[in-house]
């Protein structure tokens, strides 16, 4: 793309970036006063928080015809969604940091769990997915299971445009809404088997999501009442475990793992093709049969297009992509906490502070993300080893933490309609590939606390 064009998409996108955040500010409010929905589906609840009504609705305007959402308008989306990830993760360190003497005591068995959650979904996710044909969505869908941090990670490493970053949105929104009902039903059928502890249980339930921990953990008490106390723990911690180590083993083991697993599926696949289309070539070709290969050949360039052009990026200046995002922030949080306060002015302060700092390190580093920094820097100044981490994490601890994943996800849903004809191509896929995530990482995840456990016990 030459200067001079680049230039122009960014004044375009400096421009419409008021009417989007508008719009945004709209949904998210709105979907924040709604709150959270549980639909009791007799096996279970399925409980649809804010975040996902402002995906949803945002997806319903980025892709209604009564007066369409411009191509702009969602690259800005795009754009502030890619910001949106930093801001989400450095709340995220906040989490993190007071946690850590727990996570220094925690045994080695609670470390190696994590193993299996990253094994499971790569070893055995990722090969369906590419037998399903996802394309490079399958990357981004099968590294881990999918929760928040996965949109850091992949935004930063691939874009929010990418075939990867779509793969992260189509795993993250099944595992929102049928997680937790399906490992329900996966963990009470594990644990009637009796033939695992039920501490191992527990920490294979820490898979890095809050709803499914507490579902599977609910599932293994009523297999084993007399250990309640010892599961609830057990489980929080596991998943405490793989929350915080999930950011370090995402970026640095589990998505290059998963990409060079994804190109040497595909390397084999592609060759068994060629080699098959070579082997059953047809002598001679009819006209039907060059005018079909024709006309396939134009449908696949005009999809090629339609990739590149919704693909092409917006970039926006990091003001004013900071200054949107505090105030919708600030918004959601407000509302979600029932009430303004300088509280959270001043939670929001810290997080842009973290924020800046990290961007500045990582350019001038050139080697480290700034997701690290936020993570590494915003965990020591939250830990009770910094001398202000109290008065910090008081002010920090007042904007709730889905109030921006809130903002985060309705501005995704506004950038989707461009990526309909992508999205499309996953469809009914993410079903399977979700069932074999979950099912991978809970259950490998428990063989290796088994077993270990068994070794330090």
């Amino acid at each position: 793309m030459s200067t001079t064009k680049t230039a122009r998409i960014d004044k375009a996108g400096t421009r419409l970036t008021v009417p989007i955040a508008a719009l945004a500010f709209v949904i998210a409010l709105a979907v924040q006063f709604i709150g959270q929905a549980k639909i009791d589906v007799g096996i279970g609840a399925i409980i649809i928080f804010p975040m996902v009504w402002g995906l949803i609705l945002g997806l319903l305007v980025s892709v209604q015809k009564f007066k369409p959402l411009g191509l702009d308008l969602q690259r800005v989306a795009a754009a502030l969604v890619g910001v949106a990830v930093l801001l989400l993760v450095a709340r995220l360190a906040f989490n993190i940091g007071p946690s850590l003497p727990t996570l220094l005591k925690a045994g080695p068995a609670l470390l190696l769990q994590e193993v299996g959650h990253l094994l499971g979904t790569i070893v055995l996710a990722l090969p369906l997915a590419v037998l399903l044909r996802m394309g490079k969505a399958t990357v981004g869908a099968t590294f881990s299971l999918d929760r928040e941090p996965s949109f850091a990670m992949v935004s930063e490493k691939y874009g929010p445009d990418s075939d990867q970053y779509r793969g992260v949105l189509a795993m993250y929104v099944f595992g929102t809404l049928f997680g937790a009902v399906f490992i329900t039903l996966l963990t009470s059928l594990v644990a009637n088997w009796k033939i695992f502890d039920p501490l191992a249980l527990a920490m294979g339930a820490g898979v890095g999501s809050g709803s499914m921990m507490a579902a599977s953990a609910a599932s293994i008490v009523a297999a084993y009442p007399a250990d309640q106390e010892a599961i609830l723990g057990m489980a929080a911690v596991s998943n405490l475990i793989t929350t915080v180590l999930g950011v370090y083993v995402g970026i640095y083991i589990a998505l290059p793992l998963a990409d060079r697993f994804y190109k040497a599926l595909t390397r084999k696949q592609e060759a068994r093709q060629e080699a098959a289309v070579t082997a059953g070539a047809p002598a001679e070709r009819t006209v039907a049969d060059l005018d079909r290969e024709a006309a396939q050949a134009e449908e696949n360039r005009r999809f090629r297009e339609r990739v590149a052009e919704s693909s092409a990026a917006m970039r926006l200046p990091l003001w004013l992509s900071l200054s949107v995002l505090t105030i919708l922030g600030i918004g959601t949080a407000s509302v979600a906490a029932k009430g303004f306060s300088l509280s959270i002015v001043a939670g929001y302060a810290i997080m842009l502070a973290l924020v800046l700092v990290s961007i500045a390190l990582a350019k001038a580093t050139r080697k480290i993300s700034a997701i690290i920094f936020v993570t590494t820097l915003g965990a020591y100044i939250s830990s009770p080893w910094f001398f202000a981490a109290e008065a910090l994490n008081a002010a920090v601890k007042t904007v709730d933490f889905l109030s921006i994943a809130t903002v985060m996800l309705t501005l995704a849903g506004l950038s989707l309609g461009k990526d309909i004809p992508l999205l499309k191509n996953i469809g009914w896929k993410i079903i399977p590939v979700g069932l074999v995530a979950i099912t991978a990482s809970f259950l490998l995840s428990t063989v290796i606390a088994e077993f270990a456990l068994g070794l330090w016990q």
